[in-house]
């Protein structure tokens, strides 16, 4: 009612306005603007003690997203201080946090399921696929979101009993959120026609990670949030801290480890207050996976930069939403992801005519992108030129795509070269050596460094036979042994 009354009142000054001298109704419509605006605002984060009686069921009634004013203001109080922690108190369930800061802290939020519990395995599989060194550099905070406080009790005896060692350590934590710190979670809006209760669900899941993101700002340097039915792959955090170490002098606000949901996605620490106050702003709005591109896109990181091979993969068979089935799988997903290749600096290059935007760099990038180009002829090739000599162990090439699955390589090799000729630009090996034939779209070598016995400067896919179908390289994976000084 206030801020109607505020907009018919500016309309009417406008009018007024209106028929004064130029350079006054400039200034005039200025203030007003201004004016405008910070009842906006006013209207945005007035405290509740601020509010009279009579318009607080106003409130209540005519816009059911609100909070509680008498219950939950207290969660919301400085929501525009983003870099600040929500005053909230948190119960310890197990463990608590060592002074000490680690390289990364690891979230997942559980809570009862219809059908089946997958928590402890993945708490297991984090545990058990990290060696004695990379354990000393992560911490795994648990929060059991449930209001079962019976079955909160059941699932900390259990993470107790199996998981004591890593609880008397400092690096496994259990923590819980009273119910009277949330938000309404009753009558909120049906965005995308979902049902009552998926909006509650999915609106309570957004809260859930903001608490939890709240907790963990402080722990560590770097933050991955996982969810409670996942599998992880042996060495993960090498795998993170080789890809974070060569992102070094690059912006970025996501980097995400596994193609689904809320899995695998990677943060730097200091960023989780404005994140979580960002997910308790909009918890009604949509999924949390939707929140968070839009958040990504609010702090200029446009496109989504994704690593392969994935190393979370989703292992539960029912959705903790009323227990329907959930078969999603992530198919970039590897065990064995410790050894992720190198990829040494390099200029790519080919003749091949490219479609679009898919140039030949996104083929030798290890983010979610791919080489494409339209029909090649005998002759045809995709270059790589190193910046330096390279002893070369391991080389792996994969062409086409699930969608596109004839797009392969149906006759091509791949050689190396030495002896580099011609300018920056225009560089090339004078001499090549064939390693092998492409089979089924794919190549992989292992033991270069004994089959060839000179420092590889270029590296080259050959098509030896022309095609009518269009060319993916998806991925060049190159594996060092040691990089030689010119």
């Amino acid at each position: 009612v206030t801020l109607l009354y505020a907009f018919l009142h500016v309309r009417h000054n406008l009018k007024y306005f209106d028929k004064m001298r130029c350079l006054r109704k400039r200034s005039a419509v200025s203030f007003l603007g201004v004016l405008v605006i910070c009842l906006l605002f006013m209207n945005l984060y007035i405290e509740d003690g601020y509010v009279l009686e009579g318009d607080k069921q106003l409130i209540r009634e005519t816009a059911t997203h609100q909070l509680n004013p008498e219950r939950y203001v207290h969660t919301f109080k400085d929501l525009s201080n983003f870099s600040g922690s929500i005053n909230i108190s948190y119960r310890y369930l197990a463990g608590t946090p060592l002074p000490r800061k680690r390289y990364l802290t690891i979230g997942l939020s559980s809570v009862k399921r219809k059908k089946g519990n997958y928590l402890l395995e993945t708490i297991k599989s984090i545990f058990e696929q990290s060696s004695y060194e990379e354990l000393k550099e992560i911490a795994v905070v648990v929060q059991l979101a449930d209001f079962d406080s019976a079955w909160c009790e059941g699932i900390v005896q259990d993470i107790s009993q199996k998981f004591a060692h890593h609880i008397i350590a400092g690096r496994l934590i259990v923590i819980h959120v009273p119910e009277e710190y949330y938000p309404v979670l009753d009558g909120l809006k049906r965005n995308y026609n979902d049902p009552e209760d998926r909006v509650k669900f999915r609106s309570k899941q957004n809260v859930d990670y903001a608490f939890l993101l709240n907790f963990c700002a402080n722990l560590s340097d770097y933050y991955v949030m996982l969810e409670d039915d996942v599998r992880c792959s042996k060495n993960f955090l090498t795998a993170v801290k080789k890809v974070i170490t060569s992102r070094e002098g690059s912006y970025w606000v996501t980097l995400e480890f596994s193609k689904l949901g809320y899995i695998g996605k990677l943060y730097h620490s200091h960023d989780l207050p404005r994140l979580a106050h960002f997910l308790l702003m909009f918890y009604q709005e949509m999924p949390c996976d939707w929140l968070l591109i839009h958040f990504r896109g609010l702090l200029a990181q446009k496109e989504v930069i994704r690593f392969k091979p994935s190393l979370f993969q989703h292992m539960g068979y029912y959705s903790s939403y009323k227990g329907a089935e959930n078969k999603l799988k992530d198919d970039d997903f590897e065990e064995e992801s410790f050894d992720i290749p190198d990829n040494p600096p390099a200029n790519l290059h080919t003749n091949m005519n490219v479609f679009e935007n898919y140039e030949a760099s996104k083929a030798y990038s290890s983010v979610d992108e791919y080489f494409w180009g339209k029909a090649p002829s005998t002759g045809d090739f995709y270059g790589i030129v190193f910046e330096k000599p390279t002893k070369i162990s391991k080389i792996k090439v994969v062409t086409g795509t699930e969608d596109r699955q004839n797009d392969i390589l149906h006759h091509g090799a791949l050689e190396v070269g030495e002896k580099i000729i011609g300018s920056k630009k225009g560089r090339q090996c004078t001499t090549y050596l064939r390693l092998g034939e492409f089979k089924n779209g794919n190549f992989e070598i292992t033991d270069v460094e004994h089959k060839v016995l000179f420092d590889i400067n270029c590296m080259r896919i050959l098509v030896t036979k022309s095609q009518k179908e269009w060319l993916i390289i998806r991925s060049i994976s190159i594996w060092t042994s040691q990089t030689l000084n010119q």
